[in-house]
């Protein structure tokens, strides 16, 4: 394995475990989820069109023009992915969001076989069907049931997240060949304008606050480090490493996510979770292997 490599791979694993952490700041943000996510779109676009003009100076925006509007629809639905992520947060733990979350590229695959006609391969269905039971267990309904209201609030929360995020990467395969960090300023900026006019609607004049330099720091940290930075990496390495290299590492996310709940927030999970997590994550990325694989025969 050459430096470059080497290199690629680490930036690559920082973008993951910054995108790992996220979850901690946003609890920590005394602001409506809407509004959370409308910082982090803007401000994080502006971020981001920053670091890219100081590292590499002029920006490919002319490529962008003939799939602005695709662009632009993508970046709304990212914003009411965001939306419904963070609020996920706010009624269930770091952890079950976070699994509800990457239930997503199993969506995928059926919405993939049902709108773009893609063959799903019995790998993919059973892979599917599988991180479908394990979603089950980490709704923890057969255990408890439906008593836990606001549990089973939160778990619809981040599956409509995954679903949002399902449709953003349906929507980016019809993107074609442009500058992929090009394109994400443009989808940031709309997902943090999409997620403002939410926020004005549905807040109607109430005022915001951070409740201090605690709140401010840890929104600065959403802004300038899960959005500008960790999005900087990522589309700078991904094309640089095969597929099933980012697909492995990218799971690094969930893993920290789901660690850092019971380490840090001291968020408990039952057995029955534990497997429904190893289930959903195991087979999410034995299905995008699988996938990788397909694409390189």
């Amino acid at each position: 394995m050459g430096n470059s490599t080497k290199k690629a791979r680490l930036m690559l694993t920082v973008s993951m475990v910054i995108f790992g952490t996220i979850g901690l700041f946003v609890r920590s943000i005394p602001l409506p989820s809407s509004a959370i996510a409308a910082t982090r779109g803007v401000l994080g676009a502006v971020v981001l069109c920053a670091i890219l003009r100081l590292s590499r100076g002029k920006l490919q925006t002319q490529l962008l023009k003939p799939k602005l509007g695709l662009l632009v629809v993508s970046g709304i639905v990212m914003g009411f992915n965001w939306i419904l992520l963070f609020e996920a947060y706010r009624y269930t733990s770091v952890a079950v969001a976070t699994l509800c979350y990457y239930f997503a590229p199993s969506i995928m695959v059926v919405a993939s076989a049902m709108f773009y006609k893609e063959k799903m391969t019995l790998r993919t269905g059973l892979c599917a069907l599988i991180a479908l039971g394990g979603m089950v267990l980490v709704s923890d309904v057969p255990r408890v049931g439906f008593s836990g209201g606001r549990e089973l609030i939160g778990v619809a929360l981040g599956l409509g997240a995954a679903m949002l995020y399902a449709t953003v990467i349906m929507i980016n395969k019809r993107l074609g060949d442009i500058p992929s960090q090009e394109g994400t300023v443009v989808q940031l900026f709309c997902a943090g304008a999409a997620a403002a006019v939410y926020t004005a609607i549905a807040e109607k004049g109430t005022a915001l606050s951070l409740g201090g330099v605690s709140g401010i720091v840890m929104l600065a940290a959403v802004v300038l480090i899960h959005t500008g930075l960790a999005y900087a990496l990522y589309f700078d390495v991904v094309p640089r490493l095969p597929g099933a290299t980012v697909a492995m590492l990218s799971y690094l996310d969930p893993v920290l996510a789901v660690l850092l709940s019971a380490l840090v927030l001291k968020e408990t999970m039952h057995p029955l979770q534990w497997i429904g997590a190893a289930l959903v994550l195991g087979a999410s990325l034995a299905s995008e292997l699988g996938r990788t694989k397909e694409k390189t025969v």
